[in-house]
């Protein structure tokens, strides 16, 4: 989230899309119902089917899973031609008159570099023309054809109203209709908020459906301003935590990256990432980048990070690809890869394509599960008849369980999707030998650590050195971590400007990451939480809600990264000058010697407007991109691609190029390119969503929440029961390429059929909370049916769009 939670009051336009927000996050949604209440606030949903969110919202539109696209670039089209942007916005603070390589081209689908042989671009031509001064060119008259205006202007010149209508399936007048009421929010004084969540992450263009809703933004001049911004809603109350301390296959905490193979230099490795300003007078946040990396190493390794030894750099893994969880699962499935230690984690429910998992996981030599439910992952290998058949005895993989507390078992923090750092209290004593995740790895790293000195072994330098200064080694508290990742001065800690004052004395805590320091004397585990357990305590445990502006920034509540900001790139919510482009809906603002207001200043505090800064500071530019330069591995700007499982025979886009039905650059392995469903077999789309009653995989072992939703069904439009014989409550067969489900039919009108480039298609909607655990009845696991085909970018599953075949049972 940019913005968070409770600003969502301020929006005039609420647009869901990509999200179910009222069924998915009934509590979050209170505030879109507050902005409808209080602020006369529009909500728009844009969904395959008409769901809760509908249910209250001024407009709805249907859409064809996997089309979003279309449907943002149309609307990118609309606001253009109509001249319904905030020019100033967009003048100043993206990259719309910055000049582009000649070499740049875009041509039947595909962008300039692109090897078929290897699904890659060569990226070296997706960047601006940069003079001798080492600043980027620009056009502010924006007449040069080559500026990103005017690329961006040809770019989406296609999708036009009969193009999104052919393409999506959404009728010509809700189209305009949207879209005349998004253009609304051009003029400063309206906002309009997107919140989105898997319904956009989970396809094979999922980080370009994320990009081109931001551009729609940038636009619409709707970022760094109250009621506005791009908002995520996460699936889990601490999904937020898992990818800001790097919980991802290339990531450092605090959304540092990995070194790849070829970067075994350090300072090359630092130099590529301590980007220069590409303008005058630009901040470009990420010089800093040394700073938080040097910090990162000293909480790990402690005294034996040092600058003689590039800070412990050689012990860091170098990647020769990416290691997420499917690529994971396809070396299991190839015997390349033979333990696996599952942590918190249900795979075999929340992972595409069941049968292929069975399959990685089989061939294992041993598991480890850490979870205090009972998971379907973890009894992978028991035949449970119809819904898991499998030959038990064929399987040899050996499953260690090791039960471990729950959230309410322990004290310790979560991020929430408004990046609040939120500290909660141990509210029971867990049952029977279930232990604390930190004590279970504690012990596994001194096992490990006690066999390297027993045994020896390859490397052990990086277990051997690892920093693990904990008042109980065995068991570190959570608070002894929360102190660790926030981080402390292990120096004096002087004043840049004056070298003789000491800010920070050796032993205490940070008060933010300005305070870090590239030279040893500071350590930080996740830089971008620094601050959240300061000087003066805990922040995280605040508890204050008071509001003396009104706008929803409770600064007093818990703790929000970065440095407590409610609102990112809130620089953006006033002119140049620093007068806020609304008065009413005041952030912050320049009072002649400093930035003030409702939030803590994205900027420097004495930065004066006259210099020009501009406001996206973690960009060398300054700006925000319209152009993604070589920042996306499928284009620039986001291009629509089929589903790898699409009812067309070709890209209505591009449609005498082949090979771009689909997305080129997304991620296939080789076995899963035989799974992709065809209309001739599988006529039907499906998607998969979540349910009010469920919460994922772990209330179906609550028996209160069993009784509300007992059994699996499936979502069905009246037409195709009509046309299929089926009736409501019966049960049905629903097959893909990968495999089948069985479940009780749901007929309903809240399915619409649509037509897509002249025939007509239907949508069937698989909800996902059952398998063959728990107090619900026993069912068949959603990701049956599920693509296993990745991103281009974040590698995320394509569980939203897939081909299916319904008949009765």
């Amino acid at each position: 989230m940019t913005n968070h939670w409770v600003d969502i009051k301020n929006a005039d336009l609420v647009l869901i899309m990509g999200g179910n927000a009222a069924e998915a996050h009934p509590c979050g949604f209170k505030w879109v119902t507050e902005a409808k209440a209080h602020n006369k606030a529009r909500l728009i949903v844009i969904d395959p089917r008409f769901n809760r969110s509908a249910a209250v919202a001024d407009v709805y539109a249907p859409i064809r899973a996997g089309t979003d696209i279309v449907f943002l670039g149309g609307l990118i089209n609309y606001l253009l031609t109509q001249d319904k942007i905030q020019h100033e916005y967009v003048k100043n603070y993206t990259d719309m008159s910055f000049i582009v390589k000649d070499e740049f081209a875009f041509k039947d689908g595909l962008y300039s570099g692109y090897d078929p042989a290897k699904r890659k671009y060569d990226k070296s031509s997706w960047d601006y023309v940069v003079g001798a001064d080492g600043f980027v060119k620009t056009d502010p008259t924006l007449q040069d054809p080559r500026c990103v205006y005017n690329l961006l202007k040809e770019h989406y010149a296609r999708y036009t109203v009969d193009m999104v209508e052919r393409v999506c399936g959404t009728p010509a007048d809700k189209i305009k209709q949207i879209w005349e009421m998004i253009a609304s929010t051009s003029t400063p004084n309206r906002a309009m908020t997107i919140l989105y969540a898997l319904g956009w992450t989970q396809h094979s263009v999922g980080a370009q459906n994320v990009r081109i809703g931001a551009m729609v933004q940038l636009l619409l001049g709707n970022i760094g301003i109250a009621g506005g911004g791009m908002n995520a809603l996460r699936g889990h109350s601490n999904i937020q935590g898992l990818t800001d301390i790097g919980l991802m296959s290339n990531l450092l905490p605090g959304y540092l990256t990995l070194p790849n193979e070829s970067e075994q230099d350090y300072q090359g490795y630092i130099g590529t990432r301590t980007q220069k300003p590409m303008r005058p007078n630009q901040m470009s946040y990420w010089q800093n980048y040394p700073k938080f990396h040097v910090s990162l190493m000293k909480s790990w390794w402690g005294d034996a990070a040092t600058k003689d030894n590039n800070w412990c750099y050689d012990y860091l893994p170098k990647l020769d690809k990416p290691y997420d969880m499917m690529q994971a699962y396809e070396l299991m499935a190839q015997g390349k890869m033979n333990g696996y230690l599952c942590q918190g984690f249900n795979p075999l429910a929340s992972a595409p394509n069941k049968g292929k998992l069975i399959k990685a996981f089989s061939a294992l030599k041993f598991m480890v599960h850490m979870d205090p439910l009972s998971t379907e992952t973890m009894e992978f290998w028991k035949n449970y008849g119809e819904f898991n058949d499998v030959d038990s005895a064929s399987i040899k993989t050996e499953v260690f369980r090791l039960p471990t507390t729950c959230f309410a078992e322990e004290n310790g923090s979560v991020v929430n999707s408004s990046r609040w750092l939120q500290w909660h209290w141990k509210g029971a004593d867990a049952p029977g030998e279930a232990r604390s995740d930190l004590e279970i790895m504690s012990e596994l790293f001194h096992r490990i650590k006690a066999l390297y000195a027993k045994d020896g072994g390859t490397y052990p330098d990086p277990i051997r050195d690892l920093a693990w200064k904990y008042s109980n080694p065995e068991s570190p508290t959570p608070e002894e971590v929360a102190m660790e990742f926030s981080g402390k001065a292990l120096a004096d800690v002087y004043d840049p400007k004056d070298p003789t004052k000491v800010i920070r004395k050796a032993g205490e805590q940070l008060a933010g990451f300005a305070e870090l320091r590239d030279d040893g004397s500071t350590a930080s585990g996740v830089w971008i939480f620094c601050g959240a357990w300061g000087p003066t305590g805990n922040l995280m445990a605040r508890r204050d809600n008071s509001d003396p502006t009104g706008i929803g920034n409770t600064i007093g509540w818990a703790w929000a990264w970065p440095a407590n900001r409610r609102v990112l790139y809130n620089r953006a919510s006033c002119d140049p000058a620093g007068k806020p482009w609304d008065p009413k809906r005041k952030l912050i603002g320049w009072n002649g010697t400093a930035w003030g207001g409702a939030d803590i200043p994205d900027f420097k505090a004495d930065e004066n407007p006259d210099g020009g800064m501009g406001p996206f500071i973690m960009n060398p530019e300054g700006t925000a991109r319209f152009f993604a330069r070589g920042g996306m591995n499928e284009g620039p700007f986001p291009e629509h691609y089929e589903p790898f499982d699409t009812p067309l025979a070709k890209n209505p886009l591009s449609p005498e190029q082949a090979l771009t039905l689909n997305n080129p650059a997304a991620r296939v392995f080789k076995d899963d390119a035989a799974q992709f469903g065809k209309p001739d077999e599988f006529p039907h789309v499906g998607t998969t969503y979540r349910l009010t009653e469920h919460f994922h995989f772990w209330t179906k072992h609550s028996l209160l929440n069993a009784i509300v939703q007992p059994e699996q069904f499936v979502e069905i439009g009246a037409a195709l029961a009509d046309e299929l014989g089926i009736a409501n409550g019966s049960k049905v067969k629903v097959s893909s390429k990968r495999g089948h489900i069985f479940a009780v039919a749901m007929v309903t009108k809240r399915i619409k059929a649509l037509k897509i480039e002249g025939k007509t298609v239907h949508q069937v909607g698989v909800p996902i909370h059952w398998g063959f655990l728990g107090e619900t009845k026993k069912g068949y696991l959603a990701n049956t049916l599920t693509n296993a085909v990745g991103d281009a970018n974040s590698q995320t599953p394509e569980s939203k769009c897939f081909l299916v075949k319904v008949e009765k049972a």
